[in-house]
C-alpha cells in the first residue's frame, strides 16, 4: 500500500500494480480496494496497464476530513492522477463504475493529465421509468449515521437502489455486513454526490461540456429501463462518447465481461 495527500491533507492510500499506461478504478458506494469489484477487475487490467485501486475518503486505509464535498474527491483523484502520471510519465486513463462512475465525471471536467474516461451505469434518473429520489433523503440517512444507525443506513440505501427485499432482510447475517456498516458513513457522500441526477429529469448536455476526453459509457443488457435510459442520455450528453451495452451483464457487472472492454477503449489510439 501507498499513499498521496490530497488538498485539505486527508491521506489517500492506493495499490499499484501491472505495467502499461496509468488507469485508476474509481469504487461505487460501500466499496474499497478489500471489498468489492475493483480488486478482481484489476487482476483482469495489470497484464495491459499499471492499475491504481485507491479507497475513497472515509473508506478502508484512506483518512477523512469533515465538512464533506464532493470537490473534496475530485482533490484525492487529483492528487492519485499526479502520483499516476509522476510515475508512469504518461497520461492517465479513468473508470469508474456506479456513483464512482458520477466522481469520475467530475474528475474528468478539472484534471488535464485524464485523457480518457471510461463510466459503468451512473445510476442517474432522468425520466419517470423509476421514481426520483425522495425529498429529504439525504438528511435521514445522515441523521442515521449521526446516530450511530449505520445497519439501518446501509439498508435504507439497499432499498433505494433496489436491492430485492429478501437480500436486505438475510443481509445482516452474512459476512460482509461488518464491513458494510464500517463504511456506511461514506453513504451520504455517495448521495451527494449523485442526488442533483436522481431527480427524473433530462440531464443538460452545457453541464458535460468540459469532459472534453474520448469517454465510453456502458450498460448492462439485463439492467433496468431506468438505467438504460440514463446512461444513453449520458452517452448522448458527453461531446465525445461511444455507448456500449455489455449482453447479459447487469449493474454488478462481471470483472470478465467489462475488462475486454475496457482494455479495448483504452489502448485504441481512435
Amino acid at each position: 500500500m501507498s499513499t498521496v495527500t490530497s488538498a485539505d491533507g486527508t491521506t489517500i492510500a492506493f495499490t499499484r500494480a501491472g505495467q502499461g499506461p496509468a488507469l485508476i478504478l474509481v469504487d461505487g458506494a460501500l466499496c474499497s480496494r478489500s471489498f468489492g469489484p475493483m480488486p478482481k477487475l484489476a487482476a483482469q487490467l495489470t497484464p495491459h496497464f499499471t492499475v491504481f485501486t485507491y479507497d475513497r475518503r472515509g473508506r478502508g486505509a484512506s483518512g477523512d476530513t469533515p465538512p464533506y464535498a464532493p470537490d473534496r474527491e475530485v482533490d484525492d483523484l487529483e492528487a492519485l492522477a499526479a502520483e499516476a502520471s509522476d510515475h508512469h510519465g504518461g497520461p492517465v486513463f479513468l473508470h469508474g463504475t456506479s456513483s464512482g462512475a458520477a466522481l469520475a465525471l467530475e474528475a474528468a471536467k478539472r484534471i488535464p493529465a485524464i485523457t480518457k474516461l471510461a463510466l459503468y451505469e451512473p445510476p442517474f434518473i432522468v425520466d419517470d421509468s423509476r421514481s426520483p429520489i425522495p425529498d429529504g433523503y439525504l438528511a435521514e440517512l445522515s441523521r442515521l449515521i449521526a446516530s450511530e444507525r449505520r445497519g439501518d443506513a446501509v439498508k435504507m440505501f439497499m432499498r433505494f437502489v433496489g436491492t430485492p427485499a429478501i437480500f436486505t432482510a438475510v443481509m445482516p447475517l452474512t459476512p460482509v455486513w461488518p464491513k458494510l456498516k464500517a463504511v456506511a458513513p461514506t453513504l451520504p457522500y455517495d448521495i451527494e454526490l449523485m442526488q442533483e441526477h436522481q431527480r427524473g429529469t433530462p440531464l443538460d448536455s452545457a453541464e458535460w461540456a468540459a469532459v472534453k476526453v474520448p469517454a465510453l459509457v456502458a450498460v448492462g443488457g439485463k439492467s433496468p429501463a431506468w438505467m438504460t435510459n440514463a446512461t444513453r442520455a449520458l452517452a448522448d450528453a458527453l461531446p465525445d462518447a461511444r455507448y456500449r451495452t455489455l449482453p447479459g451483464q447487469n449493474h454488478m457487472v462481471k470483472p470478465q465481461a467489462i475488462a475486454p472492454v475496457l482494455t479495448e477503449f483504452f489502448r485504441n489510439d481512435g
